[in-house]
């Protein structure tokens, strides 16, 4: 990392720094390594909110940056969890499995561990074959790959149909909520492989780590889950920050231009539409550990439609503004849906947070996007003094259709 790229991108240090401080805050405020004034159950909540963070950059990076509205990256988040779920629920499942068996006169084989460990994990689908998708299941190497393979080849056989057609603007948009919404109907089924509606369970217990309390064991996520939204921000911030920045930001305000230049605009996008699923897919890796459960609800079309309003109100086309919109929206979302708000009782209806939340939000999206569009991060633009360049609306080009200063500021 050269002071060049530094130079240009100073926010990075700054977002480093608050994010090693809050880091190490929690540590030595949680109760597995401090003074306990932070719960076990609130530092996984911190975890998971460091996750979702992490794909929201990835949302930045895709919507934000070049311009593409996705409602399915929430989908490769998804798949990340399922992938590294598979192996956390198939040796956890292995060691209960070896330990009543062993207790038999006679020791068993090993293809009666692995029948009982099928019958164990898809009894509650009437079944006990290990279907094809689990043929893995039992190297963490592996799983760990298919972390990233599952959503980039998934991300990259969509990628390639979509954009070689030229499909763009809200018809892309749609195309990509549909293929979310196929993915979560066929993980419901039964004969999906994953279980169905059942997901998969007990992610929070580490193969091998019975005698570690589940206090050092949010605190490891919690690490893992920062040094990943860090790793994630400056790799997001070094692909905005060269040629391949300003060659996507040029298709979001005018991909005819930029493909008349010669420039591979499907290339770009497909590339740019792989990586982020990957990024989505290593922050659901990190993330439903701590949740310890995922199901096909989880990849629901709302969940994407959520991830873009927290972009949105965060402040698209700004990394630290995805970031803000996902850490404040997450905390918020806590606080309101935890039970932790009272309800407010007007006489004639009493309002329960829990049911008004929702609305609550789309309201907030609403009007951040009428009076508001560069989001939370719009205000530290103006506490930073950062100015878009003052072109008093002049032509940016050399005809009358270049682009104009106020399409310039979106």
């Amino acid at each position: 990392m050269n002071r060049s790229f530094i130079g240009r991108n100073p926010s990075i240090l700054i977002f480093l720094l608050v994010l090693a401080i809050f880091t190490i805050g929690v540590t030595f405020m949680s109760e597995a390594f401090g003074a306990g004034m932070i719960s076990t159950s609130f530092v996984k909540t911190l975890g998971k909110t460091l996750c979702l963070a992490l794909v929201a950059v990835a949302m930045d990076l895709i919507w934000g940056y070049a311009g593409i509205l996705s409602l399915g990256h929430f989908a490769f988040f998804g798949l990340g969890g399922y992938m590294i779920g598979m192996w956390l629920m198939y040796e956890r499942t292995r060691e209960i499995v070896e330990s009543s068996m062993m207790e038999a006169p006679i020791p068993p084989t090993e293809q009666e561990i692995v029948d009982g460990i099928g019958n164990q994990i898809f009894g509650v689908v009437g079944s006990s074959e290990f279907p094809a998708v689990w043929a893995f299941a039992d190297s963490l190497v592996l799983q760990l790959a298919l972390v990233v393979l599952v959503p980039g080849l998934l991300a990259f056989v969509f990628g390639w149909l979509a954009f070689r057609s030229r499909v763009t603007g809200v018809y892309l948009s749609i195309l990509t909520q549909a293929m979310t919404l196929a993915l979560s109907l066929y993980l419901f089924q039964n004969d999906s492989g994953l279980r169905g509606n059942n997901g998969l369970s007990g992610l929070q217990n580490l193969p091998g780590l019975d005698d570690v309390s589940q206090d050092y064991v949010s605190m490891w996520f919690f690490w893992g889950s920062a040094l990943a939204l860090a790793l994630g921000y400056v790799f997001a911030a070094w692909i905005v920050s060269g040629k391949f920045g300003s060659v996507i930001r040029g298709i979001r305000d005018n991909e005819a231009r930029v493909r008349f230049l010669g420039y591979s605009v499907e290339g770009y996008k497909l590339f740019l539409f792989t990586v982020t699923a990957m990024i989505a897919g290593i922050a659901g890796a990190l993330y439903y550990p701590q949740a310890g459960i995922i199901n096909p609800a989880e990849i629901a079309p709302i969940a994407s439609i959520y991830l873009a309003v927290w972009v949105a109100i965060g402040g698209r086309g700004r990394l630290y503004g995805a970031v803000i919109g996902a850490v404040f929206v997450s905390l918020v979302s806590t606080y309101f849906t935890g039970g932790q708000a009272p309800d407010i009782n007007l006489g004639f209806y009493t309002i329960q947070w829990v049911d008004w939340w929702t609305i609550l939000l789309g309201l907030s999206f609403v009007l951040v996007t009428l009076f508001a569009p560069q989001g939370i991060g719009g205000l530290f633009d103006l506490v930073s003094g950062r100015h878009h360049p003052d072109r008093h609306g002049a032509d940016l080009g050399p005809d009358h259709g270049s682009l104009r200063e106020e399409e310039a500021e979106e």
